[in-house]
Order: structure tokens, then sequence, then C-alpha cells
């Protein structure tokens, strides 16, 4: 078992359920050894499925409609990509008492991004910035618009405006209220007035997989879909600073419309979570 095996079981999936799965659904890798991944994340529980496959299972109803949504798709929007991304291989059914559809795809070597881990934050920057543009370039035609399925990433931010009041209250003894409502009366304030463009919609540092010291995969497209990319620079305030953060400004060369949305997602989502140093970071640059 992997260094996470205390905690197989979360949402009532542990391995031996995907093993019944896979036997049942993909008999000719029935007899592959089944680990839990070293780091999961909270929509999915990942397993790592012989040396090559990954298992990936939604831990509710809510996450659920990702899987086959990436699996449409990742297989259009992977050759246009300049780093992995990844690759379905198969898509399971509701069964053995689990309700959902879930897959099963390539596994990709890498380690998700630290500070630590990269050889050069400043160039990482760029290849991040780059991975978005690229994104942003991909034939968004008939793409899922922002909503729901994306937890209204790529929608108007304002869909969050009761929850960041909310917090706001909250952490008045905290954080700079009037300084935050600022910002997030500008984002509210903004419309995207683009065409509809591809957005990843959470990337984030666990999102990102660095492999000597570099950019070299980009993973978990379940909140992607085609609208306003304004979330997807999020990034520049919870892992980059100084240089890096200009450098990615510079490559992803957005308006100042979508910068001050990305303020608010960057501020609503480090409000929520009671990320402090975020909330600084937003405050004290606005980029």
């Amino acid at each position: 078992m992997s260094d996470n095996s205390a905690s197989d079981g979360r949402a009532g999936i542990d391995v031996g359920l995907v093993r019944r799965l896979i036997k049942a659904q993909f008999p000719q890798w029935g007899d592959l050894p089944i680990t839990p991944v070293k780091v999961d994340g909270w929509d999915n529980r990942t397993y790592r499925l012989g040396d090559s496959l990954t298992v990936r299972l939604p831990t509710a109803a809510g996450y659920a409609p990702a899987v086959d949504k990436e699996d449409e798709w990742l297989p259009r929007l992977a050759p246009h990509l300049p780093v992995a991304v990844p690759e379905p291989v198969g898509k399971g059914v509701p069964g053995e008492g689990y309700a959902f559809n879930w897959s099963v795809r390539r596994w990709l070597d890498g380690e998700t991004a630290s500070v630590e881990r990269i050889e050069d934050l400043t160039g990482f920057a760029v290849s991040v910035a780059s991975f978005i543009r690229a994104l942003q370039r991909c034939d968004a035609t008939g793409g899922p618009a922002g909503g729901a399925h994306s937890f209204f990433r790529g929608a108007p931010p304002v869909h969050y405006d009761d929850e960041t009041r909310r917090a706001l209250v909250t952490l008045a003894d905290k954080v700079d209220v009037a300084a935050c409502t600022e910002v997030w009366e500008a984002a509210i304030g903004s419309s995207f007035a683009g065409p509809p463009v591809w957005f990843h919609g959470d990337i984030a540092h666990g999102n990102l997989l660095v492999a000597d010291g570099m950019l070299s995969a980009v993973i978990d497209f379940g909140t992607s879909g085609v609208g306003d990319p304004a979330c997807d620079l999020v990034i520049a305030w919870t892992l980059f600073s100084g240089k890096s953060r200009e450098a990615f400004r510079r490559t992803v060369a957005q308006d100042a419309g979508t910068w001050a949305r990305a303020r608010g997602w960057a501020l609503w989502k480090a409000l929520i979570t009671d990320d402090l140093y975020v909330v600084e970071q937003v405050l004290a640059d606005s980029v």
C-alpha cells in the first residue's frame, strides 16, 4: 500500500471496491496491483493500476459529470497543448455498489508542484502561462459553458457574492474588510466581453506536475469548460510572486478586466478557506 493507505476508504471507496469494478468491467486489467496514490484530491479518489494506468472515481454526485466531460474533451484538447494531460483509456459505469461513472487513464509521471521542486520559478511561471494561452487557443465550439459542472468557474464570479460577503463578516477581525470589499466589487463589476475560450478551472500547484524541475503535465480538468478564463489566473497569487508573478502576467497576456475578476476569484477562495496569506497577497499586489 502507498503512504496514504490509512485513509483508504474515504467516500466509501477503497482498494477492494476498485478491484471489483476492474475485474467486472475491465477484466484485461483484473490482475494488476491497485494502490492509492500518495497525493489524492478531494473531488475524486485516484488509484494506481499496475505501472502505467490510474483509476479515478468521483467521491460525490456533484463531481460525477466531470468523467464524461473529460473523456469527451481531453483527447480533443491534448494534441494542441504543450505538456501532457490525462489520457482516458476506459470509462467505467456504476456497479458493485458504486453509483457513478468512473475512468481509467494513463499514468503520468511527475510530482505535484512546489517551490522546492521547481528549478526556476520564473521559467515555470512562463510555462504555466504558455499552457493557459495554448488552452485558450483551442477550438471552443461545442464546449461546455461554465456552470454547475465547473462549479461556476468560467461564469461571472458574482455567483459567489453571498458566500464572499458572509466570509468577510466571519473574518472581520482577521482581514481588511474595506480593502477586500473593494477588490470583490471590482471583480463583480467587471464583465467578460470576449469570445468564450477554454479554461482549466483549477490551475493550482496540486494539479501541476513537475519532472526534472520543470512543468511536465497538467491534471484534473474536472472544473474545465468554455467561458471567461479569469479563474485560471489565480495562481499568480497562490504560487508566484515578484519576478515570477510578473513573468506570468506578461506571458498570459490578459486584459485589466480579466485580472480584476481573477483577483476576485482568488479572494473568494482564500476567504472561504481562511487562507490569510493569499488574502494578503491579493490585497498587497494587484497582479
